[in-house]
């Protein structure tokens, strides 16, 4: 199934073809329209597809700004759409859509090249704010925010000894060596580095990360930070700059 946002346009609003286009790939329809309709809402253009093999031709014939996949999915899942997809498209900005019970799959698909995961059931808030930033991140300009106007400018660049963060960019390097993060990392590791030395408790961390309203686990804040580790160490083994402050939280170390 595939659908193009076709609705018309109030005096002002961009064509569909000058507005980001949005690939949602889910084969629940319910989720399709209800998602659709949000983005829409929010300025953005919306093809929808209800299966991954009808969504990997069509994003070969005619590639959107974005892709937001569900991991199960009749015929193709989620897995090997993104698979394909970065075989001819590696620098489209993909969120996975996931059940809380896939981490595996999730750890999977940050290796093959998504940008964020989502886990169900979510808030709308929460993946239009995922979607703008990863844009963002990606380099695109003047997207469109919530009654019409400009997302704020991001903030300075951040220098804490041999980090390096540029959040204009969304990009991150350790002793001058690139570390890719997801949107959701940066946030955490943005709110950890700009005062060092200060402990970050579990819901100061979420507060930078998550919208006010979106309810995420202790653990979710956890697992990205074992996550972050991980990538960090993948370029520096002696990596210990986040330390964990057992009961308390989180800081970083800078040096």
């Amino acid at each position: 199934m595939q659908a193009d946002a076709t609705e018309p346009l109030s005096p002002g609003t961009p064509r569909a073809s000058d507005r980001t286009t949005i690939a949602l790939v889910d084969d629940d329809r319910n989720i399709l329209t209800t998602v659709s309709i949000a983005l829409q809402a929010e300025g953005f253009a919306t093809r929808v597809y209800s299966d991954g093999e009808a969504a990997l031709k069509a994003i070969t014939e005619n590639p959107p700004d974005f892709g937001v996949f569900d991991i199960k999915m009749p015929r193709m899942d989620g897995m090997e759409l993104l698979r394909r997809v970065r075989e001819q498209h590696p620098t489209l900005p993909i969120i996975f859509l996931t059940s809380k019970d896939e981490e595996q799959d999730e750890e999977a698909g940050f290796e093959i090249g998504a940008d964020d995961y989502i886990a169900k059931p979510f808030s709308l808030r929460l993946l239009i704010a995922r979607i703008r930033a990863i844009l963002k991140r990606s380099g695109a300009t003047d997207l469109p925010e919530a009654g019409g106007g400009i997302a704020p400018e991001p903030g300075p660049v951040i220098e804490r000894g041999r980090l390096r963060m540029d959040p204009a960019r969304h990009q991150v390097t350790w002793e001058g060596r690139p570390v890719s993060l997801t949107v959701t990392e940066f946030l955490i590791l943005e709110a950890l580095a700009q005062r060092p030395g200060v402990i970050k408790s579990r819901n100061q961390l979420m507060d930078a990360a998550y919208p006010d309203d979106v309810f995420v686990d202790d653990r979710t804040v956890d697992s990205h930070i074992k996550r972050m580790r991980r990538k960090f160490r993948s370029v520096d083994r002696e990596f210990g700059a986040i330390e964990t402050l057992y009961g308390a939280g989180y800081s970083f170390a800078d040096g």
